[in-house]
């Protein structure tokens, strides 16, 4: 409990110094907010590793998902803005992961989880990266959506200067759904190797849905280079195949474990 009180308390001393870097206009120059978050995140992962071993395993149910997936968008935030390009991110993203961190301390730990061999730890493992890395993605085209429509009604608030311009946020956006894209495809692979009985393990529709989230996200990648999508059509793509996304893992886990008590 000690670990994720002080995780918490420094994810959100690094989104303080952002909103202030942001404020004084420094958001792209101020680099205070790298040394919290950077512990933030070494103490989130030596929590879910400490629970762990005092498990006896890895425990992947829907509250630790939950924090793995904060965990993996927090790093991603941490390493997009030691670049200077998107630190602006933080101040969405770390509070989530705090958030996500003490629903995990509060209401997460199995005491005895069920072993996984590698097949399927691997096909679990590439599932919390391609949902992090296209959640960031998510968070890019809201960004990109606000941005644009601040521009257009010729409101220049002090927080657009944080943003990266238009054009780099755009290629920011789609560089990064690239990267999910190619680990949501290797999630779905290890899945149809190595998961069985799907029926049984009440997965189809978390697989039907999986699937047509790749499908949107494969043809707005598409769109962007056969016909340039950009703008509206890339956020609106983004965040309709991300809702599927959600729906998917968190929906289906939550119903399961968190309703019928299923794991």
């Amino acid at each position: 409990m000690t670990i994720v009180l002080i995780a918490v308390v420094l994810y959100l001393t690094a989104t303080g110094l952002l909103v202030s870097a942001v404020r004084q206009d420094r958001g792209r120059s101020a680099r205070l907010w790298l040394a919290p978050a950077n512990l933030a995140v070494l103490l989130h992962g030596a929590a879910h590793f400490l629970a762990w071993r005092n498990a006896g395993g890895a425990d992947l149910h829907f509250f630790a998902a939950l924090s793995l997936v904060g965990l993996g968008m927090s790093v991603l935030t941490a390493i997009v803005g030691a670049s200077g390009r998107m630190a602006a991110l933080g101040v969405v993203v770390f509070p989530l992961s705090a958030l996500m961190l003490v629903g995990y301390q509060l209401y997460g730990h199995v005491q005895h989880p069920e072993p996984l061999d590698w097949r399927l730890q691997l096909h679990a493992w590439m599932a919390l990266l391609a949902y992090a890395t296209l959640a960031v993605a998510a968070l890019f085209a809201l960004m990109l959506w606000v941005q644009e429509g601040a521009l257009r009604r010729r409101e220049f608030h002090g927080w657009l200067r944080a943003l990266p311009p238009l054009v780099e946020l755009e290629s920011l956006l789609f560089r990064t759904i690239a990267v999910g894209f190619v680990l949501l495809t290797a999630t779905l692979l290890t899945g149809v190797l190595f998961v069985e009985n799907l029926l049984a393990q009440h997965l189809m529709h978390k697989t039907v849905l999986s699937v047509l989230s790749w499908l949107a996200f494969g043809g707005l990648l598409l769109g962007r280079w056969r016909y340039g999508w950009r703008g509206v059509v890339a956020v609106r793509w983004t965040l309709g195949a991300m809702a599927l996304l959600i729906l998917a893992f968190f929906g289906s886990k939550f119903v399961l474990e968190v309703i019928l008590k299923r794991v």
